[in-house]
């Protein structure tokens, strides 16, 4: 990049370009907040969602959520390396490793066994397990705006996206 370029997503503004986005985000926050699932949990699956695939923009995204609802930096610190933190309850840690069956390939057998979904069912009941399920698709919906599109980690969409 040179000096006189501007700093700017690949992409022009994607909710301009396609209306209807807000409303499919809006839903997905409102499906995501209905209060089955503490929102930490939420902050802390679809962080380690952007750090699995390798995205600034939504690790710096929920990386700032969680600061700004006083989560602590150990803890925030401790996503990447969950399985050996101390700091996760065990519905934080089964809600992690769901996100991480989803998103990381399976050498043998299925991405999300059957005891992961036994562990997840002791831990959540069935609207709260789907309510995480929910909150894993919203972060993965998202994941092709920001691998593609490319939108600048720590600047807010408003501030950012191509008109």
């Amino acid at each position: 990049m040179t000096t006189h370029e501007t700093l700017q997503s690949r992409l022009p503004n994607p909710a301009v370009l396609v209306p209807e986005l807000g409303q499919i985000a809006g839903a997905l926050a409102k499906a995501t907040g209905n209060g089955s699932v503490p929102r930490t949990t939420i902050s802390l699956v679809q962080l380690r969602a952007g750090q699995i695939v390798d995205s600034a923009y939504l690790t710096a995204l929920h990386t700032g959520g969680l600061r700004k609802a006083g989560e602590t930096e150990e803890r925030i610190t401790a996503v990447a390396s969950w399985q050996d933190a101390s700091c996760f309850t065990g519905a934080e840690r089964v809600a992690l490793a769901l996100v991480e069956a989803v998103l990381t390939a399976a050498p043998h057998g299925e991405r999300v066994p059957d005891e992961l979904y036994a562990r997840a069912s002791e831990h959540y009941d069935d609207k709260a397990l789907t309510t995480l399920i929910m909150a894993i698709g919203q972060v993965c919906f998202f994941i092709p705006l920001a691998l593609i599109g490319k939108p600048l980690p720590g600047v807010s969409p408003a501030r950012q996206w191509r008109d």
